[in-house]
């Protein structure tokens, strides 16, 4: 009885430090634990950065393809329209052609060989020059009749008809002239305007 009493403070001591210091197995066990959660961490960590890279990579590639195409139509641009200030100077000449030819009338070549030679050689060269233009890429806009656009069409005057619809073209008083799908010179018209009825008139 007395062993067993002199016993009991060492039971103590010995319960506490098994407290304060776990088996071995328990500890190896709580470590791995640790270093799971840390390298679980570490991936998570790494496939966030992952991602943002992918991102940013594909918002590179996209930006990329953006300059490309940029630099592709500017190119494209350049070469269509390098003429554009040339062009738009030589349209003048064909519309001075097009008012001599128009004042040798049919009448007047019909009584005046020389006239009607000139005449058929300004006419010749005309074509020949609208010929080119439209190798370039440069058409004439002759749009008499046609609806009133003002993306084409300059209006310079507006007349009563009652045989042209209101807003469209009654007369072209020059040509107009675009260069694939630009402008060079709006064609210089004059529109239809709905005819007064009766009751409008003044008194």
């Amino acid at each position: 009885m007395y062993y067993a009493s002199r016993n009991k403070p060492f039971k103590r001591m010995t319960e506490a430090a098994q407290k304060e210091n776990p088996p071995t197995e328990e500890l190896q066990t709580a470590n791995e634990q640790v270093e799971t959660d840390a390298i679980a961490g570490q991936l998570k960590q790494q496939a966030e950065e992952i991602v943002k890279l992918k991102d940013q990579y594909l918002r590179a590639m996209a930006e990329t393809e953006n300059v490309r195409a940029r630099a592709r139509r500017e190119i494209e641009d350049s070469s269509k329209y390098a003429a554009t200030k040339f062009a738009r100077d030589m349209v003048g000449v064909v519309e001075n052609l097009q008012r001599a030819s128009a004042s040798i009338t049919p009448e007047t070549r019909a009584d005046n060989e020389a006239l009607k030679q000139i005449g058929d050689g300004i006419d010749m060269t005309m074509q020949e020059l609208l010929t080119i233009f439209e190798r370039h890429g440069i058409k004439r806009l002759n749009p008499e009749g046609e609806k009133f656009d003002h993306n084409f069409h300059q209006a310079v005057a507006q007349v009563e008809s009652k045989d042209v619809p209101a807003g469209n073209i009654v007369q072209v008083l020059q040509a107009g002239y675009i260069m694939h799908d630009r402008l060079l010179k709006p064609a210089m018209v004059t529109v239809a305007t709905a005819q007064s009825s009766p009751a409008d008139a003044p008194a």
